[in-house]
C-alpha cells in the first residue's frame, strides 16, 4: 500500500465530497499532510463561513498526522521554487512536494498544474 502526503487540495475534496472524494478517503489511514497545508485548508473553510469549532471537530476526526514544517522542508520548498515557477506553484503546493519528497511518499492533490511537474517526486491526481 503506498503511503501518501495529502495537498490541501485534496483535503478540500474529501470535505466538500467533491469528485476525487472517494480516492482520497481510502488513502486517508495512511496519509499525513503539512502544517502549511492544514493551516490551508482551516483558512480556505474559514473563507467558507464554516465555524471554527465545526471546522475542529470534522478535522479532528479524520485523525490525519500534522506534519510540522521544519528547517528541512523550509529548504526544500525554497529549492523547488526555481523549477515549479512555470507552473505557478504556490508555497503551499511546494511545502507539500518537499514533505513528499523527505519522507519519499506520494503526494496526492486535485491542482492540475502539478500534471507537467517532473521533479522526481511521486505525484497522483485524485480527478
Amino acid at each position: 500500500m503506498n503511503e501518501y502526503v495529502l495537498d490541501a487540495s485534496a483535503l478540500l475534496v474529501l470535505l466538500q465530497n467533491e469528485p476525487g472524494a472517494e480516492l482520497v478517503q481510502n488513502c486517508l489511514p495512511t496519509s499525513v499532510i503539512s502544517s502549511v497545508n492544514f493551516s490551508e485548508t482551516v483558512s480556505r473553510l474559514t473563507r467558507y463561513g464554516m465555524p471554527d469549532a465545526e471546522i475542529r471537530d470534522m478535522l479532528e476526526l479524520l485523525g490525519l498526522e500534522i506534519v510540522p514544517f521544519y528547517t528541512d522542508q523550509a529548504y526544500e520548498s525554497g529549492f523547488l521554487s526555481a523549477s515549479t515557477k512555470s507552473s505557478g506553484l504556490s508555497f503551499g503546493d511546494r511545502a507539500c512536494l518537499a514533505l513528499a519528497q523527505q519522507l519519499n511518499r506520494t503526494a496526492l492533490t486535485s491542482d492540475k498544474a502539478w500534471k507537467s511537474l517532473d521533479l522526481g517526486i511521486q505525484i497522483e491526481m485524485i480527478r
